[in-house]
């Protein structure tokens, strides 16, 4: 199984990268901005979680996107110790302009699954939450 899912994700991550690319992101720099899109802030700790990367890893992802104007980072009021990051103005113009060709290649690459691309959106999206990092959750 861990195989099957390595290999669609890099099918998928291959797909996407076409149309991230003429934007200058990766695939890692759009999901990160994906998650931001909610508006609330998240922790660095949260992010890695939920993009399964180290935290090295997430750090120098918010860096080229903190350099290009796309995210920022503040200290959390509530806890002086957590950095929490934002979408900026700039950031959330782009995920507006972008999430629909994100959402297009990804219907696109589940099309022949009929309705079963909405029952494997849904058992994934379980999987995930079931075996996310607790920071990770929700």
């Amino acid at each position: 199984m861990s195989r099957l899912l390595g290999q669609v994700e890099r099918q998928i991550a291959r797909l996407l990268e076409g149309t991230l690319s003429t934007e200058g992101l990766t695939v890692d720099q759009w999901r990160t901005l994906d998650l931001l899109a909610d508006g609330d802030g998240h922790p660095m700790s949260e992010l890695a979680g939920s993009l399964v990367v180290p935290g090295p890893t997430l750090t120098k992802i918010m860096d080229k996107l903190v350099d290009a104007t796309l995210v920022y980072r503040l200290v959390d009021d509530r806890d002086r110790r957590r950095v929490l990051a934002f979408l900026s103005e700039e950031g959330r113009s782009l995920h507006t302009a972008i999430e629909p060709r994100v959402a297009a290649v990804e219907a696109e690459a589940v099309a022949g699954l009929g309705a079963d691309a909405l029952v494997l959106t849904d058992l994934l999206a379980r999987l995930a939450e079931q075996n996310a990092p607790a920071g990770a959750r929700g």
